[in-house]
């Protein structure tokens, strides 16, 4: 009864983060014609206004986000077209981070590196991962298995340890770049802003979510190599 009770707590801090950001997002998403443009249009006046004129928009597919690699802000559709209360703080948001980057911000040039190695030893682990099966069955390969769960238990370790650091990143992005932006610049009503700062701390929840999780598979690899 204990552990069901635990693991109904673990799943309720992993999910309960992400749940409620999808909630808060999608609870301010109507449109709203008080609000003076849509997401792409505040971001094209946020690039002009800081003298970003390098800084690349685009419509994305799989959410939205900063790549400090082509320094692009990707918004999806919805946030990108749309006048709504959601649509203009995500975009404050992801234009955080591309302050961020302007101003040499280390933790996000350190999360982007730590991104670029963690992605390499995931593929190095997805191959180990495929090698396993076979080994299992090569007369002398059971004997590589430890070692190749622990070059797994390594690939997760990394994964998690990005997402650990993504976190202070994305509270920076949210208020202590986004938030002083939208309230000194008043693109957005003071009745508003309780909100606002609902949705940046949802933007901020959803890496939170990650973070737990990659934590959890971490947990999960170490139980299993010690067996």
């Amino acid at each position: 009864m204990i552990l069901l009770i635990l693991i109904l707590l673990l799943a309720a801090l992993i999910l309960g983060p992400q749940q409620w950001a999808k909630y808060i997002l999608t609870k301010h998403s109507k449109p709203r014609d008080d609000i003076q443009g849509t997401g792409g249009q505040f971001i094209k006046h946020l690039r002009k206004k800081f003298n970003l004129e390098y800084l690349k928009l685009e419509a994305s597919n799989v959410g939205d986000h900063y790549d400090p690699m082509s320094k692009t802000i990707r918004l999806s559709k919805s946030n990108l077209n749309g006048q709504s209360l959601t649509a203009v703080a995500v975009a404050a948001h992801e234009f955080g981070h591309a302050l961020q980057h302007a101003k040499n911000y280390q933790p996000l040039l350190a999360r982007t590196r730590m991104v670029g190695f963690a992605q390499k030893t995931e593929k190095f682990g997805g191959i180990a991962l495929m090698a396993m099966p076979l080994l299992s069955m090569t007369p002398g390969g059971v004997r590589w298995l430890p070692l190749i769960i622990l070059f797994l238990l390594i690939t997760v370790a990394i994964s998690s340890i990005v997402h650990l650091v993504t976190l202070p990143v994305e509270f920076d992005a949210s208020f202590g770049r986004a938030l002083p932006i939208l309230k000194q610049g008043q693109y957005i009503n003071n009745r508003d802003m309780r909100s606002v700062r609902h949705i940046l701390l949802a933007c901020a929840f959803t890496y939170l979510a990650s973070s737990l999780a990659g934590l959890l598979n971490f947990w999960r690899w170490f139980r299993f190599l010690r067996r």
